[in-house]
């Protein structure tokens, strides 16, 4: 069984992550270890760098946490240009894959606070009422009427990034 140490406690990337492992490693092939860690970047990451190098230092600062592990991921969401998106970042100590999420165009009302300062969770809990929805569906799930959630995107996205890890030619 895969020890897979989950470089955040939010539970929608912890479930993707879950699902992720489980498709790609079979079900049951891994146990998730979550450690709260600091991204070494603003709460809101803006541009892809900024938002990768967020989901990098997560990943170092949970091998550190944890350096016994077999895998550290670290799922970053950031703003670029007009859109929310994502880095996912997977490291064993022999390969690394990394993968960005797709991207959801947020309306100019929500971009605007967001730039003014303000995080996208906290701005989307209070336009749609959802207490701690980046903990949720997020404002993917919102935006999209629940067709995607964070959760489901993330998912895409850190299967993406296991490419490396089960396909030789990656090697």
């Amino acid at each position: 069984m895969h020890h897979v140490v989950s470089a955040t406690t939010n539970p929608a990337k912890i479930r993707a992550i879950l699902h992720a492992f489980n498709e790609i490693f079979g079900d049951g092939s891994c146990h998730i270890d979550a450690v709260s860690v600091d991204s070494g970047v603003p709460e809101q990451p803006f541009g892809s760098e900024e938002t990768r190098t967020g989901a990098r230092n997560r990943v170092a600062n949970a091998r550190h946490a944890r350096p016994e592990a077999d895998f550290w991921v670290a799922i970053e969401a950031g703003i670029d240009e007009a859109s929310t998106f994502s880095w996912v970042v997977i490291e064993s100590n022999h390969q690394k894959g990394e993968a960005r999420s797709a991207t959801l165009p947020l309306p100019e009302i929500i971009l605007q606070k967001v730039r003014a300062g303000e995080a996208l969770g906290p701005v989307m809990s209070r336009y749609s009422g959802i207490d701690e929805i980046g903990r949720k569906e997020g404002a993917i799930g919102v935006f999209t009427a629940g067709k995607l959630t964070r959760e489901s995107v993330y998912y895409q996205a850190v299967i993406l990034a296991l490419s490396p890890f089960h396909n030789a030619i990656y090697r």
